[in-house]
This record gives structure tokens, C-alpha cells and sequence, in this order.
């Protein structure tokens, strides 16, 4: 059986052609609509998912072909069109072309022709296709939706980083190991022109002082022992993108001067070379230390500190943004039980007390670790205290209210409490709401027409 490639779309007048046509296109795996004119063909491309590729004869009895063209060009200019024009008739092809046509054929037809012409316009387009996907895929996996939290502190977050991102102004992120700086690095980059370029992360304090350089502006061959070659660094690899540069605090002095100058200048020299290269490249540095601090004790360039930080963003920890601890521990439940492939469980109010009131000095990654773990090593509906690993089955003496959010609740409950009180919070307005979940607004109303059909 051959496997379905796609849809196309065939206008011919010619019954012995069109028969012809059709046989060799679904022989290869397409399903093909034909007619015998054009104006019936334009309304089933009217209320039809779009094919692949429209194939149609120039002359037509009620139509001509280049009008079809123009028609499809109107309803869908990235449907793919491929023109039959009568042998001698090379004007008509080149005029074709030049009105949007992707591909001509000539008669008689070499129906083997045709076939690899379908092939190759249907390659193009799903390629096309899947790199849009991809970006889109992309957009979702690092843009804003996959920063969770709707308390005060990420709402200033989200503004600023909305605020920043279409700019190139450097941008320095503080805040402890694990409170997302990468994630919010790489939603500024796919909010900003320059998305689709390359967003490069480098981990300053994962290499030594002494390759750092080179990581950063490449060397030429023969420059130090095991230079074989000339090698571009991260600032080349990144130019018209974002150079992410985490752990800024832990390069040596040298190497600060070195950045300062490609800060200011735009441009550098590779280790061992002697010509300047040029780079438009956007800097954002990420620290877990008191930079000004360092600056004082001397440990730092000041020169740089303020260089780095023309626009700062504090990520705040976990524990002081504990409201936002459910709508985390929903998403990474959803998110690992979907990767498992098994529904997600609920979580006892013991469990979430435990959540609330730990200090979570990994903050969200440690989270994040957590919930993996166990979704992987249970298989309960129910998340209880005895799932979790001894360190953090503590006790927790605090005063809660006889019917509070998260006792015993599901964390469908969980979610509507989130929901709702994103609404509160933005006065009823549902596109900032669904920007404060981190959430899509189509998903956010479809939640709502759940509520409101369980009488809520």
C-alpha cells in the first residue's frame, strides 16, 4: 500500500489526460480531486482544505488557466501551482512563472515528468511546513508560555522582558541557581527580530580561564598547542542572533577587558590573529552573585558591571513567590505525565502544604526535579507524602483553614482556583489573565466554557 503523501488538486478538459494524470499521481500516493473546469475547481478550493498542489491545463473552456491562477494566488498564495501549456506556447510558461507559478509542463505530456515536478513542489512545501512547525514549536517551548506564575513578581517579569525584548540593548539577569535566567534569556530572544537567529548559550563557569577566550572569540591554527585549525567562537557563531553568557561573574580579568572592548566596539580578533571581526550580536549575561559587590572587592570591572547591566532583571526565588507554586506543580505534572505517557495525578493537601512551606533553595529547577522523579517512580492517582523522598517529608505546623485550596483537591481544582483568580486579578480581562498563567487565550477559553457547562 502506498502511504498518502497529500492532496492534489487537478484541472484538465481532456478526459483521456486527465484520467492519465490522476493514475500516475495516485500511484505515488497522492489523492487527487479533478475536474474538468475551472470555476467548479475554484469553489471546491473555496470550502476545502487546501491541497498540496493545484495542476491545471492554461486552456480551459470557461476559464483561462493564468486567471486561475490568479484566484488561487488571492485565496491562498501558498498553495502550489503547476501550469500545462501546448507545446510552442513557451510565452505562456514565462508568464506564468512570473505570476506566481511554481512549475510548468508542457504537452504531450511525460506523465513521468509530471510526477517528479508534483514531487519536488510537494517536498518544498513540506519542508516548508515542518520548518514553520519547528519555529512555531520553538516559540512555544522558550517564548513566555513556559514561564509559569501569575504572583505580582512575575507579572513584572513578563512586562519586562515584553518591554526589552524588541530592543538590543544588553540585558543582565540576577537571581539564585534555578529560578529560570536561561528560560527568560531565551523568551527575550524569541520575542525580538532577531528570533530567527541563533540564541547561543555558554556557561562561563562550566570552562577554564584559559579556553574561555577561545570559546568566546575563536583562535586561528597554530595560535596554541592543539590549534590544528581555525576555529570561530561564540560571538561569530551568534552574529545577527543572542550570545547568552551565564555565570558572567567567573571570567578572569582578562577576558573581562577583552569583552568590554566587543561590548563597546562591536568587534575583536581571534587568539593568534591580526585582522578585527565585526559582529552585531546581542549580550545577555546571567549571574547567581552580587555583582556590585564583587566590583567593590575588586574582583570585577566596573566599567563592564555597568556596561552589562543597561537593563536588569532579578528573577525572584521560589519561596518568595509561593503563590505561584501551584500553577508550577500543575505544569510539570502535565508536562512528565504526558511525556510518560500516563494521566496526571492528583496531589493531597499534605503534599502541597509540604510544597508551600519548603525553602526550595534549588527554587524551580529543584521543583521541576522533584515532580519528575515522582511521576516516574509512582504510578498512584494520588501524590501522597509518602512519595516523596525522606528529606522532604518534614513536619509542618502551621494553622490551615478548614476548606483551603489545596486539601485533598485535584489539580483540575488547583487550576480553576488559578484561573479565577487571574481573572480577579486583571479585572476580568482575558487576555492579560491568560498571559499571567502563562497560557494561550484559546486555552483559557476553553477552560471557561468547561466551567461554565459543569454549572460553575
Amino acid at each position: 500500500m502506498v502511504e498518502s503523501k497529500g492532496n492534489v488538486v487537478l484541472i484538465e478538459d481532456n478526459d483521456s489526460n486527465r484520467t492519465a494524470i490522476s493514475k500516475a499521481l495516485e500511484k505515488v500516493g497522492f489523492a487527487v480531486k479533478s475536474f474538468d473546469s475551472g470555476v467548479p475547481a475554484i469553489k471546491h478550493l473555496e470550502r476545502n482544505i487546501k491541497p498540496v498542489v493545484v495542476v491545471s491545463d492554461i486552456k480551459l473552456p470557461d476559464i483561462n488557466g493564468m486567471d486561475i491562477l490568479k484566484k488561487i494566488k488571492e485565496l491562498d498564495p501558498n498553495i502550489a501551482i503547476i501550469l500545462i501549456t501546448g507545446y510552442g506556447s513557451i510565452e505562456d510558461a514565462v508568464e506564468a512563472m512570473k505570476s506566481g507559478a511554481d512549475d510548468y509542463l508542457t504537452k504531450p505530456l511525460d506523465l513521468f515528468k509530471l510526477r517528479k515536478q508534483v514531487e519536488a513542489v510537494y517536498n518544498r512545501l513540506y519542508l516548508a511546513e515542518e520548518v514553520e512547525n519547528l519555529k512555531k514549536r520553538l516559540d512555544k517551548r522558550y517564548g513566555m508560555e513556559n514561564i509559569i506564575g501569575s504572583s505580582q513578581s512575575m507579572e513584572k517579569i513578563f512586562e519586562q522582558i515584553r518591554l526589552v525584548a524588541p530592543t538590543n540593548s544588553t540585558v543582565l539577569l540576577t537571581g539564585e541557581s534555578g529560578t529560570g535566567k536561561e528560560l527568560a534569556a531565551n523568551a527575550i530572544h524569541q520575542l525580538s527580530p532577531r528570533k530567527h537567529n541563533r540564541f547561543l548559550p555558554l556557561n562561563c563557569s562550566a570552562i577554564s580561564s584559559t579556553i574561555l577566550e577561545s570559546e568566546l572569540f575563536g583562535h586561528e591554527k597554530g595560535s596554541f598547542t592543539g590549534a590544528n585549525q581555525r576555529q570561530k567562537g561564540k560571538f561569530e557563531l551568534a552574529d545577527r542572533g543572542t550570545l547568552f553568557l551565564d555565570e558572567i561573574s567567573e571570567i578572569n580579568p582578562e577576558v573581562q577587558v577583552k569583552l568590554l572592548r566587543v561590548l563597546e566596539g562591536k568587534d575583536f580578533m581571534r587568539v593568534g590573529g591580526s585582522e578585527m571581526i565585526n559582529v552585531d550580536c546581542r549580550i545577555i549575561a546571567a549571574t547567581n552573585r552580587d555583582l556590585k559587590k564583587l566590583v567593590d572587592e575588586g574582583k570585577f570591572r566596573e566599567d563592564l558591571y555597568y556596561r552589562l547591566k543597561v537593563v536588569s532583571i532579578h528573577l525572584p526565588s521560589l519561596r518568595d513567590r509561593k503563590e505561584d507554586i501551584p500553577l508550577l506543580v500543575n505544569h510539570f505534572l502535565k508536562q512528565f505525565a504526558e511525556e510518560q505517557g500516563v494521566d496526571p495525578p492528583g496531589i493531597s493537601g499534605e503534599v502541597m502544604n509540604i510544597f508551600i512551606n519548603n525553602p526550595w533553595n534549588g527554587n524551580v529547577r529543584e521543583l521541576k526535579n522533584l515532580l519528575q522523579s515522582v511521576i516516574i517512580l509512582s504510578r498512584d492517582d494520588v501524590i501522597k507524602p509518602e512519595h516523596l523522598p525522606p528529606e522532604y517529608n518534614i513536619d509542618i505546623d502551621i494553622e490551615m483553614p478548614e476548606s483551603n485550596s489545596y486539601n485533598g483537591e485535584t489539580m483540575a481544582e488547583i487550576e480553576k482556583n488559578a484561573i479565577f483568580n487571574a481573572l480577579n486579578k486583571t479585572a476580568g480581562n482575558k487576555t492579560k489573565a491568560a498571559k499571567l498563567l502563562g497560557i494561550g487565550l484559546r486555552t483559557l477559553q476553553r477552560k471557561l466554557k468547561e466551567y461554565e457547562a459543569e454549572g460553575n
